[in-house]
């Protein structure tokens, strides 16, 4: 079966992203001091990375070396969030597109003060944040606000001014932007020439 190639090359570690050193930088040397906060906004256009660097920071966060800036890649937790990995227990992926209710909040809210089933921190990544209900961020707020020590909060929105102020006042919020394009092809290129597949270069959109 074949595999698209975003997936295919999905980052593993921040070394990985390109274009978001603004981003993945600060990041690091959070980590590096262990001084992570306890509520992240990721924002930016569609296809810049923000999921995708939300799961490394879980990678990061819950690695057996860690908190680290660069994951080791071999624990349990690693492979489990590792590009083909089948993910882990502690680290909930929500879409508010079709889970932005305030039961669904409230679900989230109850499922939080739970303990880690076996790694460091419990990390929700709420995708398409910018869904949420105001009920729903209402009934977020107080644990967003107050959370349990072992609970880290990751939202990723195209729309962070939908995110309501009260929940966007207690993250800390990164935008991320557009990779330029010569900074695709380069990377684009770079990946063509590792495999042995032919291509031509008019098929590509840059």
């Amino acid at each position: 079966m074949s595999t698209a190639l975003y997936r295919r090359y999905r980052p593993e570690s921040f070394a990985d992203v390109i274009g978001q050193e603004h981003v993945t930088e600060p990041l690091m040397a959070a980590l590096s001091k262990n001084r992570v906060n306890h509520a992240y906004l990721f924002s930016g256009p569609r296809g810049c990375g923000k999921t995708t660097s939300a799961r490394i920071l879980a990678r990061c966060l819950n690695c057996a070396e860690g908190p680290t800036p660069v994951p080791c890649g071999k624990c349990d937790s690693c492979v489990e969030l590792a590009r083909n990995g089948s993910g882990s227990l502690d680290v909930i992926e929500i879409d508010a597109a079709s889970h932005g209710g305030v039961d669904d909040a409230r679900d989230l809210r109850e499922r939080a003060t739970f303990a880690p089933v076996r790694d460091r921190y419990k990390i929700f990544i709420i995708d398409e944040a910018h869904m949420v209900t105001s009920a729903g961020f209402n009934a977020l707020l107080k644990i967003v606000e107050e959370p349990p020590e072992h609970i880290k909060f990751i939202f990723a929105t195209t729309e962070p001014d939908k995110v309501i102020g009260t929940i966007r006042s207690r993250t800390h919020h990164y935008p991320f932007r557009l990779v330029p394009r010569n900074r695709c092809w380069r990377t684009w290129t770079g990946s063509v020439r590792r495999k042995t597949f032919r291509w031509r270069p008019e098929s590509c959109p840059w």
